[in-house]
C-alpha cells in the first residue's frame, strides 16, 4: 500500500540521527535526500532506495534509516506492507 510521508512519519517510533559525513560537512554541502522506502508488515524497512540527493549524504542517510522502527500500518485491523519516501534533511550548524 503506497502511503504519503507524512502519513508514515506518524508512525515512525524509533528515528536515528544520520552522522553528517566529514566530506560533506568540509565541502559545505547540505540538502535534502528522498529516498523510497518498503516498510514490511513487521515494521522493518526492507527496501530502500535513493531518489534524489547528493551521493555523499545519500550514504549516511541510508545508514541511519536503515535502523529506524515503525508502529505497523494496519488496514481493516491487519498489518499491510507500505510504500513510501523518506526525506532526511542535512544542514549544517552555523558558527
Amino acid at each position: 500500500m503506497r502511503v504519503s510521508s507524512g502519513v508514515s512519519a506518524a508512525f515512525l517510533v524509533k528515528k536515528v540521527q544520520p552522522e553528517y559525513p566529514e566530506k560533506a560537512r568540509r565541502d559545505h554541502i547540505q540538502g535534502t535526500v528522498t529516498l523510497h522506502a518498503v516498510i514490511n508488515t513487521t515494521s522493518d524497512i526492507t527496501e530502500l532506495q535513493t531518489i534524489s540527493g547528493d551521493p555523499v549524504l545519500a550514504e549516511a542517510a541510508i545508514s541511519a534509516v536503515k535502523q529506524w522502527k515503525y508502529k505497523p500500518y494496519l488496514l481493516q485491523g491487519e498489518p499491510v506492507e507500505v510504500d513510501t519516501q523518506i526525506q532526511v534533511n542535512f544542514i549544517l550548524a552555523q558558527k
